[in-house]
């Protein structure tokens, strides 16, 4: 029997992460976050185990991937294969909505 269940989630009371994360819902196979960072010195290279696509409501960001740099502004959307060795460099406040699959959960999983 599948999981027919809703979950609906108040932001105002939902976890953040230590990298600025504040993670919005999680489902089995999907999970949701939202970022807001200050501009910063580039970010350290990770590679995580899962996808993450994205989609830039506010500021600036250079996304370098596997020797790619691409420009992330508002109304851009981008995605990070699996596995794939990559960095941000927050250039004006960023404001920036991502799911991850499977999900980055709010237990440490994308905090190494």
């Amino acid at each position: 029997m599948s999981d027919t269940s809703i979950k609906k989630v108040d932001s105002a009371h939902s976890p953040k992460g230590k990298m600025g994360q504040t993670y919005l819902v999680s489902g089995s196979h999907v999970s949701m976050r939202l970022w807001e960072e200050p501009p910063s010195d580039p970010k350290m290279e990770s590679q995580r185990d899962y996808e993450t696509v994205g989609y830039v409501i506010k500021g600036r960001a250079a996304l370098h991937l596997e020797g790619q740099t691409v420009m992330l502004e508002p109304g851009h959307s981008w995605v990070v294969p699996k596995g794939s060795a990559h960095y941000y460099h927050i250039l004006e406040p960023f404001v920036a909505v991502e799911a991850t699959s499977p999900p980055a959960h709010v237990h440490g999983r994308d905090e190494g």
